[in-house]
Formats: structure tokens, C-alpha cells, sequence
């Protein structure tokens, strides 16, 4: 099994440390010939959603990457990756717009609004959660199965292979998350 991450800017290096710990193999995407090598998942980090929709379209990564999601490609955006699956983005713009979600960007606020908590994600039990500038779900369309809430916010959901998270699993010890998430490969 091997997963792509992008990498174009924000958190990806923290990915790789995490399925190096889960003992799987990954391919950074930074530009469109990485994509001829084969990957089973795609990782889509947190950073700034803005900057990382605009190189996913200046790099030649982003109609090849949405024809792959919306073929099946299982798909993990955390943060930003939760936006730029988002079909609709309040004060913002679409990315790939292929999960039946609404988000609010920056729903808690500038860098001080950043926290940590822990929650229950429906089939893992409490995970940690660290929240970074972080977007929540405002709605969700029916074939969409909500997995975590906060302070009655969405911060976790799954549409068919797509899994999204406004929180950084990847900033905690904690594998849970990411074997959810390679469990959706089998």
C-alpha cells in the first residue's frame, strides 16, 4: 500500500511521520509527473487552502487529482484538505468540490483561537484533537455520515471514500485516525 501526499505547502511532513510509524509507504505530489506513480489514498494536508488550490491548478495536479477522488481514490483531507474537498466554502471558493459538505473557513478564529481537546469519533473512541485556525462543517448533504462534533460543530465526516477532518491528526501521538483512514483502502 502506498499513499500520496500532497506537498505543496502546510503540514504533509507530519503525515509522512505518521504512516512511517504505521509502516506505510508514501509518494510526495508536487508536481504532474509524480502522479504516474502509483498510490492507493491520497492525503491532502492542512495549510492555507488559498495558496495550495492555486499551485494544485498552476502545477497541472488538479483535474487529474479530482478525476481520481471522483473515481473512488480514497481521500483524506485534514484542515485546509477539508476545504478544498468542500462543495460549498463560506467565504471562499470550491477546490475540488466533491464532498457534499458547507464549511466555514477559519471558524475559530486567527492563530489564538488554536486549541486542543479530546472527543469521541464515532468508531474510535476519544481522540485528541488539535484545532489550527480550524474550518468546521456547517451542513452536511444525506450521504454524508458525521463522525465527531465539538461544541456541536461537524469537525469530522465521511462520504463514501472521502474522510475530512477540521482537526490535525497528525500533530498528536495518537495513530486511530489514520488507520481509519488506511482502513478505507481494504
Amino acid at each position: 500500500m502506498t499513499i500520496g501526499v500532497l506537498a505543496l505547502q502546510g503540514a504533509f511532513v507530519e503525515h509522512e511521520v505518521m504512516l512511517q510509524r504505521l509502516g506505510v509507504d508514501y509518494v510526495e505530489l508536487r508536481q504532474s509527473r509524480d502522479l504516474e506513480r502509483p498510490f492507493d489514498g491520497l492525503i491532502l494536508p492542512g495549510g492555507e487552502s488559498t495558496v495550495m488550490g492555486k499551485l494544485l491548478r498552476e502545477l497541472s495536479l488538479f483535474e487529474l487529482l479530482k478525476q481520481r477522488i471522483q473515481g473512488g481514490l480514497p481521500v483524506f483531507g485534514t484542515c485546509a484538505g477539508l476545504i478544498l474537498l468542500a462543495e460549498e466554502v463560506e467565504g471562499g471558493n470550491p477546490c475540488f468540490g466533491t464532498m457534499n459538505i458547507q464549511v466555514k473557513r477559519n471558524a475559530y478564529g486567527r492563530q489564538l483561537g488554536s486549541f486542543h481537546t479530546e472527543e469521541k469519533m464515532e468508531g474510535l473512541g476519544k481522540v485528541p484533537m488539535t484545532f489550527i485556525r480550524a474550518p468546521y462543517i456547517e451542513a452536511v448533504g444525506p450521504r454524508v455520515k458525521v463522525l465527531a462534533t465539538v461544541d456541536q460543530h461537524i469537525v469530522a465526516a465521511q462520504q463514501g471514500n472521502q474522510l475530512v477532518t477540521a482537526f490535525h491528526p497528525e500533530l498528536c501521538e495518537d495513530l486511530s485516525v489514520h488507520q481509519h483512514f488506511l482502513s478505507m483502502l481494504s
